[in-house]
């Protein structure tokens, strides 16, 4: 196993410890933080492994913080459909 590959398991490790505890947030900021380290690292994935592991790697990371995905979507059509409001 590939040295990315090794830290991606630990980032998924590590934010799933971070998913028991409580905050006052509900996670944001530890959200942020994985965020911020995990992008390089699914970059690491996909230059050592090649875009398919790479790819799966970034679903992997989508499904653990899928709330920041989902706000990130219903932002981006809002802002490319428009408020229909």
């Amino acid at each position: 196993m590939s040295l990315s590959l090794i830290m991606a398991c630990c980032w998924a490790i590590a934010a799933n410890l971070i998913a028991f505890l409580p905050t006052k947030d509900n996670h944001w900021t530890w959200g942020y933080i994985l965020i911020a380290i995990g992008v390089p690292i699914v970059g690491f994935v996909t230059y050592q492994n090649g875009p398919l592991i790479g790819f799966i790697c970034l679903l992997a990371g989508m499904s653990i913080l899928r709330w920041p995905v989902i706000y990130f979507g219903r932002w981006l059509r809002k802002t490319i459909v428009g408020d229909k409001k």
